[in-house]
């Protein structure tokens, strides 16, 4: 590994922020459990839910004024199944992935429009990556992204698809102890040189090498580890990255102090360090979302922790929003409760115009038929 900076852990005390549910997944037709985040365009945010509609998965469009309305369910012949990603929008039509369904049942990307006309650009099947969980990236109008799956060695890829669906793999992870294994989160592009995180691989953690890692690619697909996780500085990381002015930051889902996941930075030359170790008393814990930032300051959530609720499985909490500063000081936003404001919490935030925007995938009690929300919370 290399070096890790100090580690600070200050808690602040509980913040006051505006709270509100914006919209409430009611019945299954229009989608159940929103695991991926939101995207703002022209004043309509869009997403998708994991279940629902016609059991597998929608794409649904919510205004700011709580209206939602579906624009696709999946589910048909050779269509995707299940998304767990959001979207990106390139020239006004919408990309994202499923992590199943297809011509070979191994996921999709796909396109729609926002007025719901919705087609498969490409169906994965194995060699070329399978069960794409992340979201796509657009770079100069190609799109970017990972699989879970699949490729050469059958422990995820990195891939390139055109919109005319002209899929290239450029990596097949090899796992440890040289390489990552089995990506679910996203990458992002940092002067043309892509960045992302595997969950598994690398060689930070003895002889079991499973604590995860940060790799970067250039387009054409040279591929290296820039960093691996050991353990106290964090391990599993299922979120994409941030660029925040040079530096990187992230969130890891275990490791840190108690276990409980950190928030994390790292320099693109692979000196990492722990700005946030979460699963104090109170505090959130195992974040599968990243970070953003805002005017300096990063804000996320995570899917567990914020105090005890007799509607949480997870005793601990239905989880939280949260902030921490650059200098590591973390404050609480929003415990979820797991009633009527939701819980569960799995997907990044979006930041509108002064509003963080969010999702929650249903209570810790029962993922499938909880309370999914969209929320905002005005920090």
């Amino acid at each position: 590994m290399s070096g890790v900076m100090p580690q600070t852990r200050d808690i602040a005390g509980p913040a006051s922020s505006a709270y509100r549910v914006l919209y409430r997944f009611r019945d299954q037709s229009h989608g159940n459990y929103p695991a991926a985040g939101l995207i703002e365009v022209d004043g309509s945010l869009y997403g998708t839910t994991r279940f629902g509609g016609s059991n597998t998965g929608v794409v649904y469009r919510v205004t700011t004024n709580g209206a939602q309305s579906v624009l696709h369910r999946f589910g048909g012949s050779g269509d995707g199944q299940y998304p767990t990603a959001g979207l990106v929008d390139v020239g006004g039509t919408l990309y994202g992935t499923t992590s199943a369904g297809g011509a070979s049942g191994d996921g999709t990307v796909y396109s729609i429009t926002p007025s719901g006309e919705e087609k498969v650009l490409f169906s994965f099947g194995g060699p070329d990556g399978a069960k794409p969980w992340a979201p796509v990236i657009n770079v100069n109008g190609t799109l970017y992204g990972t699989t879970d799956s699949g490729g050469a060695h059958r422990k995820g890829t990195v891939y390139s698809v055109n919109t005319k669906g002209v899929e290239k793999v450029l990596h097949s992870f090899a796992g440890p102890p040289t390489d990552g294994e089995f990506p679910i989160a996203g990458l992002i592009n940092v002067n043309g040189t892509l960045y992302g995180t595997t969950q598994w691989g690398g060689n930070g953690c003895g002889v079991s090498h499973r604590c995860g890692a940060i790799f970067s690619i250039t387009p054409s697909g040279e591929e290296k580890v820039v960093y691996s996780f050991g353990g106290p500085d964090g391990a599993f990381p299922h979120s994409s990255l941030i660029d925040v002015n040079g530096t990187l930051y992230g969130t890891t889902y275990g490791g840190g102090t108690y276990g409980d996941g950190t928030v994390y930075s790292i320099t693109t030359q692979g000196k990492e360090g722990v700005l946030h170790d979460f699963g104090a008393a109170n505090d959130g814990m195992l974040p599968q979302a990243g970070v953003i930032d805002v005017n300096g300051k990063l804000y996320g959530t995570t899917a567990a922790g914020g105090g005890a609720s007799k509607d949480c499985r997870i005793g601990s909490g239905c989880g939280t929003v949260y902030s921490v500063t650059m200098s590591g000081v973390e404050q609480v936003l929003h415990g979820f409760t797991g009633g009527s404001d939701g819980g569960y919490p799995v997907a990044n935030l979006i930041h509108v115009k002064g509003t963080l925007y969010g999702t929650t995938a249903s209570p810790e009690v029962d993922m499938y038929d909880g309370i999914s929300t969209v929320f905002t919370l005005t920090p």
